[in-house]
């Protein structure tokens, strides 16, 4: 039996914050409901290319399968006030409700934590937005992008000032909505156990800009100890070195010096023991004093091999590096095979469909759900009919516009 098995999760969430968390959640056996917009469904179903064609015609953006496994779609409009019935219904037999509009949207429809914690005590309502449910910028619409401006992330993410191409950087994937995701799905859990006890669920309220502010972790704390704001450091490491991507003869390779135990080991292997003796390189703090020195130092050195033959030798000394891989160079990784990171599902529509396993592996097996992600109001009629709804009423509720 999987560990959230007997969990219903109503999902409100759009996009990728609200989705991720409730992707977790059905990877680990909860009955995730997917609410989306009739006609129109959750936004990512539509940003692409790239496309996948299904049997019907019907194009589905990789952006939605890449967070919507192992869910049901129902297609409600909660504007209309059978709809927001509806989903008042499946929010009085849910644990758990996930949404992320803006502050006060939905309690014009009676959909906000105090209006359905008087239906359901139990519920645990966990609340996703750019700002959160208060403060000056709690009006605020927020995206991935803007907040990792906003938050500092870009601030110390970009090649430093007086280089080629310097500048602020956004990182190459949805770092804040894919954080937040996870501190949400963390806090649900904890929320749960909390209600399984006490009886009493919880508002959760997860802004994406709190997310991203605690999560800038080490270089936050550099800031508030120092209180000097870090630059930008290319893929160098403020707190170590050599740390960063070194040019090779035939391509770069991230060296990651932890200690100077494995400086040591580096410079032997390199054939420059006199640098791990030189004064300005002895300590961690020394060569990050000498950060300029200690690199041009070993930027010669590290183009006389190609990355491979540093990276055989190195890992053989115990000293940690790696390939700066493409994607294609990612997924055919041989431990991306052994633990079987990519594997594929079958869709009704679309046939085998690709998929990128949830990493965390429980007495040596992955844990991912296996329903494929849904045909928009797929389950229209098997979750209204948990309701009690017979097809006539369903019939009716879609002609009403209630229901897509």
């Amino acid at each position: 039996m999987t560990q959230l098995h007997g969990i219903r999760v109503l999902d409100l969430s759009r996009i990728l914050a609200g989705p991720w968390c409730t992707q977790l959640l059905a990877d680990f056996g909860a009955d995730v409901v997917k609410v989306e917009k009739p006609l129109e469904g959750d936004d990512t179903r539509h940003w692409g290319p790239p496309f996948l064609h299904g049997k019907n015609g019907e194009d589905v953006a990789a952006y939605f399968l890449c967070c919507n496994r192992g869910k049901r779609s129902i297609t409600v409009d909660f504007t209309h006030a059978e709809g927001a019935k509806l989903l008042r219904a499946l929010a009085a037999q849910a644990h758990v409700l996930v949404e992320n509009f803006r502050p006060g949207t939905l309690a014009k429809y009676g959909l906000d934590y105090a209006s359905l914690h008087a239906l359901n005590p139990r519920l645990v309502y966990c609340s996703i937005s750019g700002f959160g449910q208060d403060g000056p910028n709690s009006h605020r619409a927020g995206y991935d992008a803007m907040i990792q401006a906003e938050a500092g992330l870009m601030s110390v993410t970009g090649v430093p000032d007086g280089l080629p191409g310097a500048g602020p950087a956004k990182v190459g994937v949805a770092v804040s909505d894919l954080m937040c995701g996870m501190y949400a799905s963390s806090a649900i859990l904890a929320a749960l156990h909390a209600a399984s006890q006490s009886g009493l669920g919880a508002h959760l309220d997860i802004p994406l800009f709190d997310t991203q502010v605690a999560w800038l972790a080490n270089q936050g704390m550099n800031f508030l100890v120092s209180g000097k704001a870090p630059s930008r450091l290319g893929t160098a490491h403020p707190n170590i070195a050599p740390y960063q991507v070194f040019a090779t003869a035939d391509g770069h390779l991230m060296l990651a010096v932890g200690n100077d135990m494995q400086f040591r080991r580096f410079c032997e292997e390199a054939d420059c023991g006199a640098l791990a003796d030189d004064v300005r390189f002895l300590t961690n703090a020394a060569r990050v004093a000498h950060r300029e020195a200690l690199i041009a130092a070993l930027s010669p050195v590290l183009r006389s091999r190609t990355t491979h033959e540093w990276q055989s030798w190195l890992v053989l000394a115990g000293v940690p590096c790696g390939p700066v891989n493409d994607l294609a160079g990612v997924f055919a990784h041989p431990q991306t095979t052994a633990h079987e990171l990519s594997f594929r599902m079958l869709h009704p529509q679309i046939g085998p469909l690709p998929q990128i396993a949830n990493p965390v592996r429980r007495n040596g097996a992955t844990q991912c759900a296996t329903l494929p992600p849904p045909r928009l109001g797929e389950h229209n009629e098997s979750v209204l009919g948990e309701l009690g709804l017979d097809a006539a009423a369903i019939a009716a509720l879609r002609a009403s516009g209630a229901v897509g």
